[in-house]
């Protein structure tokens, strides 16, 4: 599937540097920085530097460094937030949207890392 992406979106001026952010974590590969419109305690929003959609379009053709970094660093972000089980942190929810129905805001791909309080279900049930 062809992806078509919008250089414009606020990310991609984030990552240039035309919007300023509050960032948790930069890598080679990776921004992560807090949401600002925060629906938990912790809301840090992991990004890839590359040009990439949704997380299909990021699996699909994203390198293997890219890869590992992102999810490296999605990890390193929970460590620092203080979110992971087992090392002090009660839990936390990973959210990525996508198209329409995934009620995407930004066309490009983001990890939300939410945490610091009971979040409940993720959708109700039907």
């Amino acid at each position: 599937m062809p992806y078509s992406y919008d250089d414009q979106n606020i990310f991609a001026r984030i990552l240039r540097g035309e919007i300023p952010n509050k960032t948790v974590l930069e890598t080679e590969h990776t921004l992560a920085f807090e949401d600002i419109r925060p629906l938990a305690p912790v809301h840090v929003l992991v990004i890839p530097k590359g040009p990439y959609v949704d997380y299909a379009h990021f699996a699909a053709e994203a390198s293997e460094a890219e890869i590992v970094d992102f999810n490296r660093a999605a990890a390193e972000v929970c460590r620092l937030t203080g979110v992971t089980p087992g090392a002090g942190g009660e839990g936390f929810r990973t959210v990525s949207n996508a198209g329409v129905n995934g009620v995407q805001e930004v066309p490009h791909y983001h990890l939300h890392i939410l945490g610091g309080r009971v979040l409940g279900r993720m959708l109700p049930r039907e």
